[in-house]
């Protein structure tokens, strides 16, 4: 198990430093487009340090913040509050913060950058549909997330990708309104500099890269997080129970987006796991294994 969160660490480096070469490739790009690549890989190069270097100290507010979770009550929420503490004190981990999501799908998340700054959330629905025991799982399972070292590379991705999307979005924008009109050195007559179909093609395939890796960050550490959680309860058919039940629930979690959706439990996004045509392509950017296998795996312990 150590040998795995380590090898899990060191791919965590080896995968913000390929978001970083995303971003500087499609700085490449946008200096090809417009005919400067030196001086826009530059900008890019410290565009990417900033988006890290920010990252690291924001995303887990950015995250908080887009997913619409506010901290829960410890009255209210007092049955919630008493799972995260006793399980800390069985981990040997500092409380983190506790969020509550209003949302009717069952659903929960992890983040913050190590275990002294983290936080989880869990929905409303979670809540109403979990008994104590499957709750317990569920809150093990993001718990092993931070115990883990999971969370810190798991948020910057969420401003990471979204910023490779925003980023290649206005590039496109602009070329398509004042770039395609203006000539550039290494243009040939009327037409376009052959070099710009390159720089295009590395825009449009720039947000899909950074969505794979996306999609690699999480599978791996969701069947790591599900172990150490059985490891923390000793008491793997809570987490069976709580994963059968939201593999039955079909609720789609609004509170979740595109860029966040790797932070969850359980696949937020409807669509994505659907069969048909595109069934195949649609495995490469799922963010989580199939809850079949998870719940095949924990069974097996």
């Amino acid at each position: 198990m150590f040998e795995l969160i380590r090898a899990n660490k060191r791919r965590s480096v080896a995968l913000i430093v390929g978001f970083m070469l995303v971003v500087m490739l499609v700085g490449a790009a946008i200096g090809v487009l417009v005919g400067n690549g030196v001086v826009f890989t530059l900008i890019a190069i410290v565009i990417s340090g900033a988006i890290a270097f920010t990252s690291y100290w924001k995303a887990d507010k950015i995250a908080l913040r887009v997913s619409r979770a506010v901290p829960a009550d410890p009255q209210q929420y007092q049955r919630l509050h008493n799972l995260v503490e006793g399980l800390c004190i069985a981990g040997g981990l500092p409380k983190p913060g506790v969020y509550i999501v209003d949302d009717p799908a069952p659903n929960a998340f992890a983040t913050g950058r190590n275990p002294n700054h983290a936080a989880i959330a869990v929905t409303t629905g979670l809540l109403d549909k979990l008994n104590r025991v499957e709750l317990e799982g569920v809150v093990a399972h993001e718990l092993s997330h931070i115990r883990n070292y999971d969370i810190l590379v798991s948020t910057l991705a969420v401003t990471m990708v979204g910023a490779v999307a925003l980023v290649t979005d206005l590039a496109i924008r602009m070329m398509w309104w004042n770039g395609g009109r203006v000539h550039r050195r290494g243009d040939h007559g009327d037409s376009s500099n052959p070099l710009a179909y390159l720089g295009f093609a590395l825009l449009v395939v720039a947000p899909l890269i950074a969505k794979a890796m996306q999609a690699t960050i999480s599978r791996r550490r969701e069947t790591l997080a599900d172990v150490s959680a059985c490891q923390l309860t000793r008491y793997p058919p809570g987490l069976i129970s709580a994963l059968e039940k939201l593999k039955e629930d079909t609720t789609v979690t609004h509170s979740a987006s595109t860029a966040t959706a790797h932070l969850w439990i359980e696949q937020p996004m409807s669509g994505v796991g659907d069969d048909g045509k595109l069934s195949k392509v649609h495995k490469m950017f799922e963010t989580h294994p199939p809850l079949d296998e998870r719940i095949a795996l924990l069974r097996e312990l």
